[in-house]
């Protein structure tokens, strides 16, 4: 008879690739992983994986049998949240990371409220432009900005339809004056990030003619999106963010759109995670909440209004 739980270490080594990381993952000793991987080869009178001095790899065997065992895993998380959807109380906790500028200035507040809603429910946050992973990090969803370079992750929506914007405060406007085209980005302060020691530094448009990229300058780089938005705010230069995050300024007059929002690139925010079974009720409740915010900003946030 297969176990379940040996199906889920199976599943994980093979992710991770070694029985000592689904051990850590899984919250288990590497002894038990590997009894778990000998245990269900037994049942199944196969070898999984074979096994080196210096390596781990699936069997063929191990690859044939593995989308049946992922499709049995997702069987029982599926009957697991049917029966829980009935249930009126979430609980449990919920390991999340998040963009630095998104997360403290957007997303916080309405973790706060999702909570207060669901007080059984406990956040574990993680605050970084620094991709996580998954596996090491130890999270069972991110919140990204941007199209997914590995199609094997699971992604829920939140703002498909969510862009870029270039904006400045009054303040620099004021001083420096207003660029009019695109191109003329090239002689502005613009302020600028860096992610996994690459800088932003050409920023892609579309436009009528087709995507348009424009190499730019500045005097500040941070790889914190929010110091970066801080300093747009200050006067200091040009931002080029994600709309998301600068609605709340855009609101209050702190910055101002300089060009119209259909030139900038598209940053679609999502919810991910590795694998569906990481998908618990509580986290389809907090995906649900925090799409209908994105979609009543996305509502609220005013239009257009260079100076």
């Amino acid at each position: 008879m297969v176990r379940l739980d040996d199906l889920q270490v199976f599943v994980t080594t093979v992710k991770l690739g070694s029985f000592s990381a689904a051990a850590r993952f899984l919250d288990t000793s590497p002894a038990f992983a590997s009894a778990a991987i000998q245990r269900l080869e037994g049942s199944l009178g196969v070898r999984l994986f074979v096994r080196s001095t210096r390596r781990l790899r699936v069997s063929d065997d191990g690859e044939r049998y593995l989308p049946h065992a992922e499709a049995a895993l997702n069987a029982l998380t599926n009957g697991e949240t049917v029966l829980d959807e009935g249930r009126h109380d979430l609980a449990g906790p919920i390991r999340l990371s998040m963009p630095s500028d998104l997360g403290r200035n957007v997303l916080l507040p309405w973790l706060n409220e999702f909570q207060q809603l669901h007080p059984g429910v406990q956040l574990q946050l993680r605050i970084s432009d620094q991709m996580a992973d998954f596996f090491t990090d130890q999270i069972d969803v991110s919140i990204r900005y941007g199209q997914l370079a590995d199609s094997s992750l699971i992604s829920l929506p939140l703002a498909p339809l969510n862009t870029r914007t270039v904006c400045a405060s009054p303040d620099y406007i004021a001083r420096h004056g207003m660029p009019e085209v695109l191109e003329d980005l090239a002689n502005h302060n613009c302020l600028r990030f860096v992610m996994s020691e690459q800088t932003y530094e050409r920023w892609t448009f579309h436009t009528p003619e087709g995507i348009k990229t424009v190499a730019v300058t500045g005097d500040r780089i941070s790889d914190d999106a929010d110091i970066v938005r801080r300093w747009g705010v200050a006067g200091a230069g040009i931002v080029y963010k994600s709309r998301i995050d600068v609605t709340a300024d855009l609101r209050a007059g702190n910055l101002v759109e300089l060009f119209p929002a259909g030139v900038g690139q598209p940053a679609p925010l999502q919810m991910v995670c590795a694998h569906r079974h990481f998908l618990t009720p509580a986290i389809h409740k907090l995906r649900s909440y925090l799409a209908a915010k994105c979609d009543e900003m996305v509502l609220a946030a005013p239009k257009h209004q260079a100076v």
